[in-house]
C-alpha cells in the first residue's frame, strides 16, 4: 500500500489521467535543457515522462515516497533525490549533469508555492520554462494584468522576466486526497529582462513596498522606502524631484495600475534621483 498523503509537506497527489497526459506533453526538453521534476509524489506524472523517453531528475523531500518511487521505478532515465527543493542548488545539479539550462515541472504543495516562484525568479538565467500546478488564486495573481483584482507583487516581479499563461484548469476532483481549493497548470517562459533596469537592484524593494500598501497611492505607499534610499542630510520628503524625472507616471497612481515598464521606469528614477541627492550632499 502506498504511503499516505502528509499534511505537514501539503501533499495532494494529482490523479486524473487525462491531466497527466496533457502536462506531460507539455515538457518536451529541448537540446541543452535537463528536466526537473519537483515533488513528484507516487510518481504518476513521473511514469508519464519517462515513457516519453525524457531524462528525469526528480526531487521529493518526503522519504516514504523516495522509498516508493526506487522499488518501482528502477529506470536509469530517472535520478531521484531525497531533499527539499527550496534548499536545492539549481546551478550545481546543471554542472552535474552537463546541461545549460532547467526545464522545470511540479504539482508543487500549496505551502510552498510562493517561495518556490520567489525561487525561480532568483534562478531565471539557469531556467528555460517552467510547467506547474498551483492553486488557482496563485495562478490568477500571476497572469493578471495592471488594473485587475489579482494584480499585484507576483505579476509584475515575475512578469519582468517571464511570459506566463495559463494552460489548464483542475478541480478538485483530480487530486488525492481532494483539496478545499481547484487548481491551475501555468507555463513559465523565462527570457532577458522585459524591460531594461539601469538600477536592478532598487526594482524588488519599490515593487514591495507599492503593493505592501496597495490601496495607497504611490506617493504614500513608497515613502518610506524614498526616505531610507536618500542621504540624511537631504529634505525628508522630495517627491517633486522625483516627479521631474518620472514623465508619465501620476504618484497620486495606485500600484495595481501599473505596467511593469512603469515599475522599472519608477525604480529607475527613484535609484537615480536617490544617488545624485547623495553625491550632491557630500
Amino acid at each position: 500500500m502506498p504511503p499516505r498523503a502528509r499534511k505537514r509537506f501539503g501533499q495532494h497527489f494529482l490523479v486524473d489521467v487525462e491531466a497527466i497526459g496533457r502536462i506531460s506533453a507539455l515538457c518536451h526538453p529541448r537540446r541543452g535543457e535537463l528536466l526537473l521534476e519537483v515533488g513528484p509524489g507516487r510518481g504518476a506524472l513521473t511514469r508519464q515522462l519517462l515513457a516519453h523517453g525524457h531524462y528525469t531528475v526528480a526531487v521529493e523531500i518526503d522519504r516514504d515516497l523516495v522509498g516508493l518511487l526506487r522499488s518501482q521505478l528502477r529506470e536509469r532515465q530517472l535520478r531521484l533525490i531525497q531533499g527539499d527543493v527550496l534548499d536545492f542548488d539549481f546551478l550545481q545539479l546543471l554542472k552535474e549533469e552537463g546541461k545549460e539550462k532547467l526545464l522545470v515541472v511540479g504539482n508543487l504543495p500549496y505551502n510552498i508555492s510562493a517561495p518556490f516562484l520567489f525561487k525561480l525568479l532568483e534562478n531565471a538565467d539557469l531556467i528555460s520554462r517552467s510547467v506547474l500546478t498551483l492553486q488557482r488564486e496563485v495562478a490568477s495573481r500571476i497572469a493578471a494584468r495592471p488594473g485587475s483584482r489579482t494584480y499585484g507583487l507576483l505579476s509584475v516581479l515575475l512578469g519582468i522576466r517571464a511570459e506566463s499563461r495559463v494552460c489548464l484548469e483542475l478541480g478538485s476532483q483530480a487530486f488525492r486526497p481532494r483539496p478545499k481549493v481547484e487548481s491551475s497548470v501555468v507555463e513559465l517562459k523565462f527570457g532577458e529582462l522585459r524591460c531594461p533596469l539601469g538600477y536592478p537592484a532598487a526594482f524588488q524593494p519599490v515593487v514591495r513596498a507599492a503593493f505592501a500598501q496597495r490601496r495607497k497611492m504611490l506617493h504614500n505607499a513608497l515613502g518610506g522606502l524614498w526616505r531610507g534610499m536618500k542621504p540624511p542630510t537631504c529634505s525628508r520628503d522630495d517627491w517633486p524631484a522625483l516627479e521631474t524625472v518620472v514623465a508619465g507616471i501620476d504618484l497620486s497612481r495606485r500600484a495595481e495600475t501599473l505596467s511593469v515598464e512603469e515599475f522599472a521606469h519608477l525604480s529607475d528614477a527613484m535609484a537615480r534621483v536617490a544617488g545624485q541627492q547623495s553625491t550632491e550632499s557630500r
